[in-house]
């Protein structure tokens, strides 16, 4: 594998061979020592032009946990404050020899830009892309779910007729792009809930289907019910009254929780805001997979590295 910048890249077979993958780096994880010695001597620049905890840390461990040598670089502080270009950038890393690239950049084509550049040879690994995508996060998805539905028997496995519901603000969502293409390749029935005005205007070719209506989403029976985060520092208008109004439509509040079935699964890709898109109880229930999530996410990031950077990297 060349790069990771898109789900919509990926093939049904690629997707499951990361997913079996990740298994195995999962295993590693329960060992006492948790380390391979896969990516040793090789060098893993995570390159963050926007804020992060998540993502940035999960990254880290997963290059560490594969012996990698990492440098952790942030734009607060750093030359780009001072003006410089994500071409002298990038001409920087090359020169002290970066491996592979971990990118986050509020630029939506960022990472396509530095990957078709010839600024650096480095695998490229798109960590979130303004409103763009955010693959790896979409592929942790997929894992946790499938892990749920299937368990011990995932190897191998997509999610034929999985029915997901992703709810609230999918405007400016780039982890609800990237599971757009890449559940859908796996067999998921994807389903759309959201204001009209958190909605894209041009959804031709979305392989989903779309509503306004919770309540309505929810009796029908979903297996899966993701929320988004509602994305305040990306809004420049009012897309819903307030808070409060937005929370008692398209909030995942205790009521709308208690009517899932039993064996639903309540998924939110983090920083949860608590009260708004999700409540306490269906957070913090054995539903949820927030946790798990980001567990799984150190998982399918040392996956991806391994695709990324050991053996030969042909195009894709």
């Amino acid at each position: 594998m060349r790069h990771l910048l898109s789900t919509r890249d990926l093939g049904r077979d690629r997707i499951i061979e990361l997913l079996d993958i990740a298994e195995d780096m999962a295993d590693v994880s329960q060992r006492e020592v948790k380390k391979l010695p896969t990516l040793r001597g090789k060098t893993v620049v995570n390159l963050f032009f926007e804020d992060s905890t998540r993502t940035r840390i999960s990254f880290e461990a997963a290059a560490k946990r594969l012996s990698a040598d990492v440098i952790n670089f942030s734009a607060k502080g750093s030359s780009v404050s001072k003006g410089e270009s994500l071409k002298d950038t990038a001409q920087t890393l090359a020169a002290i020899g970066a491996d592979g690239v971990v990118i986050r950049h509020p630029a939506s084509g960022a990472p396509q830009v530095l990957a078709a550049s010839g600024w650096i040879d480095a695998g490229i690994i798109n960590a979130g892309d303004g409103t763009h995508e955010h693959p790896t996060q979409a592929l942790l998805d997929a894992f946790t779910i499938r892990r749920r539905i299937h368990g011990a028997a995932s190897r191998g496995k997509g999610l034929d007729g999985v029915r997901v519901t992703i709810v609230g603000d999918v405007l400016h969502s780039r982890v609800a792009r990237s599971n757009l293409w890449l559940l859908p390749t796996l067999g998921a029935e994807v389903t759309f809930v959201a204001p009209p005005t958190l909605l894209p205007a041009d959804t031709t070719g979305w392989p989903a289907t779309f509503g306004f209506d919770l309540d309505e989403a929810i009796d029908s029976g979903p297996d899966v019910v993701m929320m988004l985060r509602i994305q305040a520092e990306r809004m420049s208008a009012a897309f819903f009254p307030n808070s409060r109004e937005y929370s008692r439509a398209w909030g995942l509040d205790d009521a709308r929780f208690s009517r899932l079935r039993p064996d639903s699964i309540v998924m939110h890709p983090g920083p949860m805001n608590r009260g708004l898109e999700i409540s306490s109880a269906a957070a913090d229930s054995v539903n949820s997979t927030v946790l798990e999530q980001v567990a799984n996410g150190v998982s399918v990031r040392m996956a991806a590295l391994y695709l990324l950077l050991s053996g030969d990297r042909e195009d894709s």
